[in-house]
């Protein structure tokens, strides 16, 4: 973290008040609430990628062919990940500016909003062109929350922690996503037992109920945030700024690319290589089972189910583990792994084997989630709390451009031309550059919020 000249250190200790630390029930209450929040968040996000390996190519693009359809299908998840950065600084301004709760509140509806629309949206059949650039529009809606959504979530829970379990209460809102995968893979899983997994009925309607159902968690989520309160930490540090007149007045945003544009960057890179791992594993590897290997769609969903319970084992420990040895050395472990692991992931899934399209899910997910599980502890530790919000967003963010966006769009391409060995190069790239700049990353561990 950046240091402090004593002149800011003395005018922060005679003008803030002392931060007392929240009862044991109050951080417990918070991190459910965060951890159901993100569960939403990314059950919304996740649908959306489970839909584009599955239904969207018919629905949306069915003149480009199954190829093509798909490839254009993943160009419209990507979409999302282009809004991210976008998210994370508008909504980043006003977590820092007026809170974390208030603004979390309107992620939440945005990605709400969003995600029950595309549930009604009717397909290029009905509407032609008009049908795939609404649904690009709402994809950027859906990404536009998620980068405003995580870093509040995170800040959330790591204001209220006690220092030495930062990272274990850090862990429960990273495990939003595992749970929200096994929702998502779950729902798909109901409607095609319902419709059935190939018949008109599925493909008109039954991919929608997904969408729509998310309704009823935004009403759960929202019930869950208007019950806590703004975080000690904040309250503390905006009455410093009040009572201080030299107060930074620079958006947010621009400070913290002045102060801490290291950080940011670095961060962006120690994080490609998890986005990477994790949207390959959720989004691609499921139409590659489907398309590719020829697995029938229940099949593929359990096998997404089991992945996603591994994975938040993997979390809880690797985010657990952290508070003992620091959030740098367990990144940097996946890191490490994620090199060979890469390289031989395509091998192992072309031998066309249900048990190694089994172990290659449950092993690309857990490998993610032992990076995945100190992030939440990391990024908030890294920042000042001026700015925290945003610098957080911006670094988790622009990792999710490197390692989420671009491997499932260039992936189908990729496969076709040189061979899905290609894809695995991609990854393990991304892995060293991740390891290369969480080795260059500070300890973080027993840095002070206030």
């Amino acid at each position: 973290m950046t240091t402090v000249s004593p002149d800011d250190a003395t005018a922060r200790a005679t003008s803030a008040p002392p931060v007392a630390a929240p009862p044991a029930t109050s951080v417990r209450k918070v991190a459910v609430a965060s951890g159901i929040g993100t569960t939403i968040e990314f059950y919304d996000f996740f649908i959306y990628g489970t839909a584009a390996a599955l239904v969207f190519p018919t629905v949306f693009f069915p003149a480009l062919g199954s190829t093509a359809g798909t490839v254009a299908s993943f160009a419209t998840f990507a979409v999302a990940f282009v809004a991210r950065p976008a998210g994370a600084v508008l909504f980043g301004h006003f977590g820092d500016r007026i809170g974390r709760k208030k603004t979390l509140i309107s992620t939440l509806l945005l990605m709400g909003v969003s995600t029950f629309v595309i549930g009604l949206l009717p397909g290029a059949a009905t509407i032609g062109v008009a049908a795939p650039i609404i649904l690009v529009v709402l994809r950027f809606g859906q990404g536009f929350a998620v980068g405003g959504e995580w870093a509040g979530a995170t800040l959330l829970t790591a204001e209220y922690a006690p220092a030495k379990r930062r990272g274990f209460y850090g862990m429960f809102p990273q495990l939003g996503p595992a749970a929200a995968f096994i929702l998502s893979s779950a729902t798909f899983l109901v409607t095609g037992a319902v419709f059935g997994d190939t018949n008109d009925t599925f493909l008109n309607y039954g991919w929608r109920i997904p969408f729509l159902f998310s309704a009823v968690l935004v009403l759960i989520g929202l019930y869950m945030r208007l019950a806590i309160e703004e975080t000690p930490v904040f309250k503390a540090d905006q009455a410093a700024a009040a009572t201080t007149p030299s107060a930074p007045t620079r958006l947010p945003v621009l400070e913290a690319w002045h102060v801490q544009k290291r950080e940011v960057l670095l961060a962006a890179g120690a994080l490609a290589s998890l986005f990477s791992l994790f949207y390959m594993g959720t989004a691609y590897l499921t139409s590659y089972g489907t398309k590719t290997l020829g697995f029938d769609r229940p099949f593929v969903l359990w096998t997404g189910i089991v992945g996603a319970v591994i994975f938040g084992i993997t979390i809880a420990l690797s985010a657990t583990f952290s508070d003992r040895v620091g959030r740098r050395r367990v990144i940097m472990v996946s890191c490490a792994a994620a090199v060979p692991w890469s390289l031989a992931l395509f091998p192992i899934l072309d031998t066309g084997s249900s048990t190694a399209y089994v172990i290659a899910m449950c092993v690309t997910l857990s490998i993610f989630g032992i990076a995945y599980g100190p992030t939440g502890a990391l990024l908030p530790e890294l920042f000042r709390t001026r700015f925290r919000y945003t610098g957080a967003g911006l670094g988790y963010n622009l990792a999710g451009v490197l390692g989420g966006a671009i491997p499932p769009l260039l992936a189908a391409p990729l496969t076709a031309q040189f061979g899905s060995i290609a894809v695995g190069v991609t990854l393990a790239l991304l892995s060293v550059l991740s390891l290369i700049c969480t080795r260059a990353l500070v300890e973080t561990k027993n840095n002070d919020l206030t």
